[in-house]
């Protein structure tokens, strides 16, 4: 049998439909094996039969389709010898996008903390960097004030400066009193006094009448010595400063005196 004879015989009709007996359906795939041109026939035959189907198709019963669909799609029925059939249910898109979606927010989320980690060291760093520059600035800034006014109390037309001398106790120590003649206010400068010793205090006398009297104390914090107005006297014979406990005392600590002067 020729090609010719082949199609013209019907027999791809019926392999297409699925009806052919065993035998024909081996002389159809032995054809087509030796034709290969009768598979592009073989498909044409398909498209057809499926055209038609469809344009003459007929909605079945909800009966129909439900003892269709059970058929299809059986339950799980445990088989003879107790074994169970199975079913594959196909995969649920809604599902697989809805894990996708999870998956990407819990990357997102791992992603965003490790960020706010970053960038939250980023500012703690920037803002302790910023604290400690605001600190300096202030320390600055009360530099700044504190040498401008011992330079206007040094520059006062009516300061009248007097140098306290180093006693035996410390020879090499200094200090200087402005004392203002027309309001009689008292200045001092322990610039050059030596560090004050843990748990001491300087403390400034004024000897009035031969007596001495508390002139108050001289602040020295972290090693920083500035001009520092002091209690006012209408007159002093001298002046004198011992080395205190903190808060000072009610009378000078004599073998503690470290520098006094005569006016």
């Amino acid at each position: 049998m020729n090609k010719e004879e082949f199609i013209s015989s019907g027999l791809l009709e019926l392999y297409a439909t699925g009806i052919s007996s065993p035998e024909e359906s081996r002389l159809v795939e032995e054809c087509l094996a030796k034709y290969p041109e009768l598979r592009e026939e073989l498909n044409q035959i398909e498209i057809s039969l499926e055209n038609y189907a469809q344009a003459n198709a007929i909605q079945p019963s909800a009966l129909v389709k439900k003892k269709l669909m059970d058929k299809i799609f059986p339950e799980d029925k445990p088989q003879e010898g107790g074994a169970a059939i199975v079913t594959i249910q196909p995969p649920n898109s809604r599902l697989f996008i809805f894990k996708l979606w999870a998956a990407a927010s819990v990357i997102f989320l791992l992603a965003s903390i490790f960020l706010n980690y970053i960038m939250y060291h980023k500012y703690h760093d920037a803002n302790e960097a910023l604290q400690l520059a605001r600190q300096k600035m202030d320390l600055q800034d009360q530099s700044n004030r504190a040498l401008k006014e011992d330079v206007s109390v040094m520059t006062n037309k009516f300061a009248q400066p007097v140098v306290l001398s180093g006693t035996d106790k410390a020879p090499d120590a200094v200090a200087k009193i402005f004392w203002m003649k027309n309001t009689g206010q008292v200045y001092v400068d322990p610039t050059n006094l030596p560090q004050v010793p843990a748990g001491k205090q300087y403390q400034l006398w004024a000897i009035v009448d031969g007596k001495p009297l508390d002139a108050g104390m001289i602040k020295t914090e972290k090693g920083i010595y500035h001009i520092q107005k002091m209690k006012s006297f209408g007159k002093a014979d001298a002046f004198a400063i011992t080395l205190e406990k903190v808060g000072g005392s009610l009378t000078p600590t004599m073998d503690a005196m470290i520098v006094s002067t005569k006016l």
